[in-house]
Parts: C-alpha cells; structure tokens; sequence
C-alpha cells in the first residue's frame, strides 16, 4: 500500500515520533502511516501529522518518493513531504509512544532505509540553501512555498500583461498555485530580516510527442530591486531545475512585458521573438 511520510521543521529541529505497534517498537522514525482510500496524499500527510504529533502542518514541498521492496512488512512506496506546524501541541498520539523534537545533527539511527534517505536529502537541500544565503549579501533563490502565495499574486500584477486582473482571475492564481503539480515556482527571498520576497518565476512542463519542454510565462521581479540581479539568478534556477528535468527546450512569452523584459531574454541568450526559446539539451 502507499504510504506518506513528513519531515516536520520546528524549533530548528525535526519531528521525530518513538514507534509503538509491532513494527519495529520502541525506535524513532518520521512520522509516517497509510494512505486511506478516500483522501488524497496531501490530506493523508496532514492526517498523519496530526494523529502520530498533534500538530497540525503545512505542507511546504514535496522531498521525494521512495520505493521499499524490502518492506517493512510488505513492499510498497512511499511519498515524503516537508511540513511546518501552524497549529496544535506537541504530543505523542495514535501508535506513537513518544514525539519530541531533535537537533538535526542529533537525529537517531532509523531503522527504515527509506527515512534515512529522505533526511539525508533533507540535510543537502538545507546545505543548498545556506550556501545561497551566504554567497549573496542580498538575496537568495529557493522553491516556493504555500505562504508565499498571496505576495507571488502581488508580483504577478507588475506583468504588463497582468495589471487588470480580475477577482475571478486573482482566484483561478492562487487556486492553480496550490494545485500545481506540473509547475515549479521559485522565488528570492532577501537575507535580511524582516525576509522579503521580491521576485518569482514560474516554469511550467510542456510533454510533446517528442519529449519535454519548458515554458516560462510568469516573472517578476520588485520595482525596487530591479537591476541588482534578481531576473537572471531566477532565470538561472529556472535553467538549472529545467536540467534535471531533462528538458530540451526552454521557451518564454516575452509579448508579455515590455521592451525591457525582452531585451532581458535577449541578453539571457533567447532567440528574438514574441515566443522565444532556448535550447538547453
């Protein structure tokens, strides 16, 4: 059967819950449990979350999906979310014996190679993004999250081609934005406190009959920001996530914005054109 797993982040720690039941007692594990037939992956994360730690999460992204031929007891997969509490206390619950909060450095030894592998992943996406922090004095780039909607809308808006969204159309933004499941937002985040988002871009997976493509519609950036190099670091990530999806061609509506969003495409090295492409594979 499928199950779903969750890498709570709290007090710059993670969630871990001590195993009750009879698989594995008494040894620490994210917490972790059976999709049920009638919810989907994300409502079963958050189900879990709340059964196992009584706390109620948001899901910020999706870390991997596993497989685990080996069991235990029977082989199956495994869907493993990063979450954050927004709700709830802190306490053992269902089969749990015990949820309490570790240092990342102190995590246990889990007996189930699936978690151990999803928070070894874990560990190398926070290295990533400490490394961004620390080689750019005033921003860094890193995958949306569900928070990030409503200021995503407000840069949406300085798009030319967006300044007169209406109510229903703002609503059909956010609504896609939490369903996206074929688009991968990014955004830059300041480094000083408070943080601040001042730029996104959007890239969308296009499947063809002869492979894969990228579609950039949406970028924006803070009118205050603009020229310190927030477009091309956005664009980058774009092209870099764009790789590993083995995509061959990237391609942007620069019709959209105005002269200065296309000769910003232009220097970034796409073809002259209302719709311009670059190839990348």
């Amino acid at each position: 059967m499928p199950s779903v797993g969750l890498v709570i982040e709290m007090d710059g720690g993670l969630i871990l819950v001590k195993r009750g039941g009879s698989v594995k007692t008494g040894q620490w594990a994210f917490p972790s449990g059976y999709i049920e037939e009638d919810e989907s992956v994300e409502e079963a994360a958050v189900r879990e979350s709340r059964e196992e730690t009584g706390l109620d999460v948001e899901l910020i992204d999706l870390l991997g999906v596993y497989s685990f031929p080996e069991g235990p007891p029977s082989s199956g997969i495994i869907v493993f979310y990063r979450a954050r509490p927004v709700g709830g206390t802190l306490c053992a619950g269902d089969d749990a014996q015990e949820a309490r909060v570790f240092a990342p450095d102190d995590v246990p030894d889990m007996p189930f190679r699936t978690h151990r592998q999803v928070l070894q992943r874990w560990r190398i996406l926070l290295h990533q993004r400490q490394i961004a922090r620390e080689s750019n004095e005033l921003f860094y780039i890193r995958q949306a999250e569900p928070a990030d909607a409503p200021v995503i809308l407000e840069l949406l808006k300085l798009v030319d081609a967006n300044h007169d969204l209406s109510e229903e159309e703002c609503q059909a933004v956010m609504l896609r934005f939490a369903e996206r499941q074929t688009i991968s937002v990014f955004v830059a985040e300041t480094t000083g406190t408070p943080h601040d988002t001042i730029g996104f871009v959007a890239l969308s997976l296009m499947q063809t009959l002869t492979g894969a493509r990228g579609w950039i519609d949406d970028m924006a950036v803070a009118v205050g920001y603009r020229g310190e190099g927030v477009g091309a670091a956005l664009l980058e990530a774009a092209m870099r996530h764009a790789n590993r999806l083995n995509l061959t061609h990237l391609y942007v509506n620069t019709g959209r914005g105005n002269e200065a969003t296309r000769a910003f495409y232009q220097a970034a090295g796409f073809l002259d054109g209302a719709i311009s492409y670059l190839r990348i594979r």
